[in-house]
């Protein structure tokens, strides 16, 4: 019989859900390719979302991490070196579908 949610301790939840970011955050980086602009208008997230939910749970615990260390913990490397390599120019396009699906957070 396999468990449900139910029957994961709270350790076995957070180990799992741990080992699942790390996978996601490996995932996005090897895909350098996929701009930011691309994932907040499909997904309503991108890089810079996860590393401001990173900052923001390091913070409520009463660590303090800047905005750029959480970056490039997302990143795996500075942000500047990150949009040198890897980033693109939007297009007008894409600029369009942010602006009228932009998050009220963003």
């Amino acid at each position: 019989m396999d468990p449900t949610v139910d029957h994961l301790t709270e350790e076995q939840r957070r180990d799992f859900e741990a080992a699942a970011f790390r996978r996601l955050l490996e995932h996005l980086r090897r895909r350098s390719d996929v701009q930011n602009i691309d994932l907040m208008n499909l997904a309503g997230f991108c890089r810079n979302c996860l590393s401001n939910w990173y900052r923001e749970a390091a913070e409520q615990t009463g660590v303090a991490l800047s905005k750029e260390a959480a970056r490039e913990m997302v990143y795996g490397m500075p942000y500047a070196e990150w949009q040198a390599r890897h980033q693109t120019d939007a297009s007008a396009a894409a600029k369009a579908a942010f602006e009228t699906n932009r998050p009220k957070d963003h």
